[in-house]
């Protein structure tokens, strides 16, 4: 589970302080993350299982954007600054290239000042559905087209979307990208396959 620290808020650390903090501490193995407060949020580190368990969801994602060629994905460790001033980042992203080339090449060297069309969220043993479905909420609310939340440990996962903010739990299967990520199709009872 994520945990707030009280250190420098976004009254004290401004972006360019945040992105070279995250980059100094991540060499230390640490994650940050910041909400719509300025609050620091500490990631901690993913365990063995749940680390591949995101590399498997983020191959995926990214050979398909690879033959597709209409946007770029990105892993887990990618932070984009979201309209509401946080900065988050998903399992996997994707955002639709048109979108990604207006951004100025300085910027995306940075946390990019952009919401992705689509992320995915990949829950490890600690997260709870109520709060990964608010972090998805938030996602959606900021411009995201399309989230996945895919909890493993239940073979279960949501689908969000604009016009569904509230989605039922699915019992593992095929799951698609729709209108936001043509042609792309994913068995999560394969990807998934229990490697522990």
């Amino acid at each position: 589970m994520p945990q707030v620290l009280n250190i420098p808020t976004m009254d004290t650390m401004n972006d360019d302080e945040f992105f070279a903090f995250c980059e100094a501490n991540r060499r230390n193995g640490m994650h940050f993350e910041r909400d719509k407060y300025g609050q620091i949020i500490f990631m901690s580190p993913t365990g063995s299982i749940g680390g591949a368990r995101d590399l498997d969801i983020a191959i995926e994602v990214g050979y398909w954007a690879k033959q597709n060629k209409k946007g770029v994905a990105f892993g887990p460790a990618t932070g984009f600054t979201l309209p509401d001033s946080s900065i988050k980042s998903p399992d996997v992203a994707w955002i639709r290239r048109d979108r990604w080339e207006q951004i100025p090449r300085e910027l995306r060297k940075k946390f990019a000042p952009i919401c992705p069309d689509f992320v995915v969220e990949v829950m490890s043993e600690s997260d709870t559905w109520n709060e990964q479905k608010d972090k998805m909420r938030e996602y959606i609310v900021n411009g995201c087209q399309l989230g996945w939340l895919i909890n493993p440990n239940e073979q279960a996962y949501m689908i969000f979307t604009s016009q569904n903010t509230n989605p039922d739990k699915q019992a593992f299967g095929i799951i698609n990208g729709g209108d936001v990520l043509e042609g792309l199709t994913i068995d999560l009872r394969t990807i998934f396959e229990d490697i522990g």
